[in-house]
C-alpha cells in the first residue's frame, strides 16, 4: 500500500511538473506578459501555447491567443541575441529555430560556436567516466590476484590492456582539452565582437 501511495505521489508530481499554469496563475493571466515571457525563454510558440491552453482549460479558462502572440514577438529579440544563442548552445539546449531573419544569423553564428563547444565537453567528459570505468576494473582484477585467483596470467593481461586504453585515452583527453581552449578562445573573441561598442 505504501508503494502505491508513493507512485501515486510521484505520478502527481510529474504530471504538475507538466503544467505551464496552474488554476491560479490561470484565472489571473497577463496573457501578453506571459507571452512575452516565452518568447524570451525561446519556446516554441505552437507547441508552448498549447500547452498553455491545456493547462487553463481544465480551470475553465481561456487563453488569448492574440494577446500572447504580441507578447511572444516582443520578447522573442531577447532570445535572438548572438551572446544568447552562445550561451543555449553551450549549454547542449535545443534550439526550437523561432528567430525571425534579421536575427536568425547572429543567433546562430553563437549557437553554433556554443554547440562545438558543449560536444567538446561530453567528448571529454564520456573518456574520463571510461577511464573511471577501467580504473575500477582495474582495481577488481588486483583483488582478484591478491585473493589468489587460479587464472593469474589471463588477469594480469587484462589489467595491462586496461593500463594501455587508460594512457591512450589520457593522451586523447589531452588533444581534446588542447582544442577546447582553442574553442574557449573562440568564444571569448565571439563575445568581445558581440557585445556593442558603446558611444
Amino acid at each position: 500500500m505504501k508503494l502505491y501511495s508513493a507512485l501515486a505521489l510521484l505520478a502527481c508530481l510529474f504530471l504538475a511538473s507538466c503544467q505551464t499554469m496552474s488554476k491560479e496563475e490561470c484565472a489571473v493571466a497577463d496573457w501578453s506578459v506571459i507571452g512575452e515571457q516565452d518568447g524570451a525563454a525561446g519556446y516554441n510558440p505552437q507547441y508552448r501555447f498549447a500547452r498553455h491552453v491545456k493547462a487553463c482549460s481544465k480551470a475553465g479558462v481561456a487563453a488569448d491567443q492574440t494577446l500572447w502572440y504580441q507578447g511572444y514577438q516582443q520578447g522573442l529579440p531577447r532570445y535572438c541575441t548572438p551572446l544568447n544563442g552562445l550561451s543555449v548552445g553551450s549549454q547542449g539546449k535545443a534550439y526550437a529555430n523561432v528567430c525571425p531573419a534579421n536575427l536568425e544569423a547572429g543567433f546562430r553564428e553563437g549557437y553554433e560556436l556554443g554547440r562545438v563547444y558543449y560536444g567538446k565537453k561530453r567528448e571529454i567528459n564520456s573518456l574520463e567516466a571510461r577511464i573511471r570505468s577501467l580504473e575500477q576494473a582495474i582495481r577488481e582484477d588486483e583483488k582478484l590476484l591478491a585473493a589468489g585467483t587460479n587464472d593469474r596470467r589471463s588477469v594480469e593481461r587484462r589489467i595491462d590492456d586496461n593500463h594501455r586504453s587508460i594512457r591512450d585515452m589520457e593522451r586523447d583527453i589531452g588533444r581534446q582539452q588542447s582544442e577546447l581552449r582553442r574553442i574557449e578562445d573562440d568564444m571569448a573573441d565571439f563575445r568581445y565582437r558581440a557585445v556593442p561598442v558603446s558611444q
